[in-house]
Order: C-alpha cells, then structure tokens, then sequence
C-alpha cells in the first residue's frame, strides 16, 4: 500500500474528532512533509515522536488540540502565494491557524529542542512523501526572543535568513543548508515556510533550537594595594650588609643608653689581656701614690719627735 494510501486511512481513523476536517479542506493532497532535524514541534509531538512526545509540552500539545498529531506531515494551507502574514495571523505561526494544530501555539520554553552553533553550516532534513517544487524559505526569530510568549510576525526579521528553491528528495528527504546567523544566544524558534510551486500549498513549522549562552566575563582581579606600613620595594631588596650595619648600630645605641659616659671624658679604657688579669695601669698609679704620701708622712712625724 502505497505511504500516502497508508496515510490516510491513518488519518480517517482519527477523524472521530471534527476538529481534523478542516485538513482536507486546505487543499488538494500533494507533497506533504515537515522539518525531522532540527525536529519540528508537530513531529517531536506525533505518534513517530518517540520519547520527546511524552514530554510536558507535548502532552499539553496534544491536549490543548482534544486529539493526536497523527497528520504531523499535513500541516499546509492552500492559496497563499506568499501572503503569510497576511493570512497566518499573529500566536498562530506554529499551527498556521489551523484549529487541529493549535496545541503548537503554546507559548513555553520547554519544547523538544536542538542544540545549534551560531554561525555554524546548518543542514535541514526536511522529511516528504512526494517530490514536488518549490522554495524554503527560512527564518529565525531576533535577538531577545522571549518563548515565554506567543510567536508573533513582528519576532521574527522581515527576510529569511536561507531560500532554497527545488532541491532535490533523496531517501524520502530534502536537505537544506544554510549558515546561521551568529548574533543569537539561548532559546530560538525556527520558522520554516515551504511554498509549492507545482501545487497551491504552503507548509508551515516551528523548530526549536537552543545557542549557547554568552561566556559571562572573567572578573578582574583585584591588584592590592600597599599598606602604609608596608615595606618599600627598596627596603625589600636591602643588601644583608646593611641590615648587619643597622643592627650593629642598634646595639651601640642600646649600649650608650644603658652605660651613659661622663660628658667631656675622652679617656682610653685599658683593656684587658684576658682573665686573671691585674688591675689596670691608671689604678695601679693611683695605690702607689697613696703608699708614698703614707710613708712620707710617718718619717716626718719620727723626725719631729726626735727634736
């Protein structure tokens, strides 16, 4: 049975809901598709999402929507002719306003996501079952983007930043590459606008992508500043042999004020030749003075008495 056969049986089986039948009104069944990697919303958040749709943004997708997003590759408006934001009304990019994809419009910054480099090559896998013509054109929301609120036109530039027109379906995708702009930091979403040249529709999704954070600047550190205490850079690098001359004159000084000499007294100090040593020369000159004045004296006293 051939995909698209298989596709539809699939989505017939969901439309106990009413909420799917506007999808066959969009338009002629023709080349459906959505962007796998980076992973659009309504692909993380279908059936074939694996673990990311049990995530808590695709469980309140899904219930938001009141069914499955079993048509992941089906979301398309017809006639548009490059009148996007005329016709897609603002809050309503991701869904492109069609009721059975509104859970895509919530505003949360918990969505599946793909980490991108700024400035780095980017190759889209845009997954389709029909090769068919036309132009990507690819947009990326501006610096600041809050995803705390809903995507409007005005968040995003007024030029795709990448068109790639007709490439080529190889293994059942087209791969599209573009730079991206290097200007962004943190949680982005990427707006993927296909329109058919060799059909009257026009697909819409919403990817998001998550830079980087800016590296938060080093701190300075801080240069200390000398206290007023502190030694110079002179007194730093002091030769030993001036710290020895300083002590030596420390002690001097201590010895001076310790033992105060007389003023005026410039007498030499005999030294001393060791221990055991007599009295020193000016002491001995002083005894014998004495002795002779003694002497003196007691002959003169026997000479008195004798007369």
């Amino acid at each position: 049975m051939p995909r698209t056969t298989a596709h539809r049986t699939a989505l017939a089986g969901a439309l106990v809901t009413p909420l799917l039948l506007p999808l066959w009104a969009a338009g002629p069944a023709g080349a459906h598709g959505a962007p796998t990697d980076p992973v659009s919303r309504v692909v993380a958040c279908s059936p074939e999402g694996g673990d990311r749709a049990g995530s808590a943004a695709c469980r309140a997708a899904v219930a938001a929507n009141g069914a499955p997003f079993t048509a992941w590759d089906n979301l398309r408006l017809a006639n548009v002719n490059g009148r996007d934001r005329q016709v897609v009304p603002d809050g309503k990019l991701c869904s492109g306003g069609l009721p059975a994809y509104r859970g895509l419009d919530l505003a949360r910054a918990d969505w599946p996501s793909t980490r991108v480099t700024p400035g780095a090559t980017l190759t889209m896998r845009y997954v389709s079952t029909i090769p068919h013509t036309g132009t990507f054109r690819m947009y990326l929301t501006k610096p600041g983007y809050d995803p705390a609120g809903p995507l409007s036109w005005s968040d995003l530039p007024g030029k795709p930043f990448a068109e790639v027109t007709d490439p080529a379906l190889t293994d059942g995708a087209y791969r599209l590459e573009a730079t991206l702009p290097s200007d962004r930091t943190g949680r982005h979403v990427l707006y993927t606008v296909w329109q058919n040249s060799s059909t009257p529709d026009t697909y819409y999704s919403c990817s998001d992508v998550v830079f980087p954070e800016k590296d938060s600047p080093t701190p300075e550190k801080d240069t200390p500043t000398p206290e007023k205490d502190s030694p110079t850079p002179d007194e730093d690098t002091a030769s030993p042999e001036k710290d020895t001359a300083s002590q030596e004159k420390e002690e001097t000084r201590g010895e001076n004020t310790a033992s105060p000499q007389p003023q005026g007294d410039h007498t030499p100090v005999a030294a001393t030749s060791g221990p055991g040593s007599g009295p020193s020369t000016p002491m001995l000159a002083g005894g014998a003075a004495a002795v002779l004045l003694l002497t003196g004296g007691a002959a003169l006293a026997v000479r008195l008495r004798r007369r």
